[in-house]
């Protein structure tokens, strides 16, 4: 009888590791920042914002140099001139002041905007084939491991190569 038991009990040790290494799910990670910005569309819409945006700034500072121009020129002509003119003047130079102020305001928001527009799909697709990657590996948990995350991985199957494969790049 002893010995039924030490074999029952054998038994049930060896199933319990059985049924709890099936019950393990397959982790794998990924830096999803470091995959998004290697995608060459990623690359391509980052030197269209860059290039908006150097538009946006050339056209504010040629903006504030005229600015600048009137401001010394009705300073260097103010003591010719009538008090009206001159209150004319400084009307002029702030409403000039107050509508760069609202275009770098404006240029800021169209740029956000615009980087929105073009990076949500973008991450989407990276999204995608993450889920597609995994899926066809058999993971059931892919962690972000982008430095400065919430995950530190040690260990385990990192899967940017095989996502930038099934992105083409």
């Amino acid at each position: 009888m002893k010995q039924l038991i030490q074999l029952f009990a054998l038994a049930f040790l060896m199933i319990i590791p059985l049924q709890v290494s099936n019950a393990q799910s397959k982790v794998a990670h990924i830096d999803v920042q470091k995959l998004i910005t290697d995608m060459p569309e990623v690359i391509a819409a980052q030197k269209e914002l860059e290039k908006l945006q150097k538009t946006y700034t050339n056209d504010i500072q040629n903006t504030i140099k005229e600015l600048q121009v009137k401001q010394q020129t009705y300073s260097a002509d103010a003591a010719n001139q009538t008090e009206i003119t001159n209150q004319a003047r400084a009307e002029e130079l702030q409403a000039m002041q107050q509508n760069i102020q609202k275009f770098e305001q404006t240029a800021a928001q169209d740029l956000q905007k615009k980087q929105q527009d073009m990076m949500s799909p973008l991450i989407e697709k990276a999204r995608a084939a993450i889920e597609k990657v995994a899926a066809a590996q058999g993971f059931d948990y892919v962690l972000d491991s982008t430095p400065g995350g919430f995950v530190i991985m040690a260990k385990g199957k990192d899967l940017l190569l095989n996502v930038k494969n099934e992105l083409g790049f």
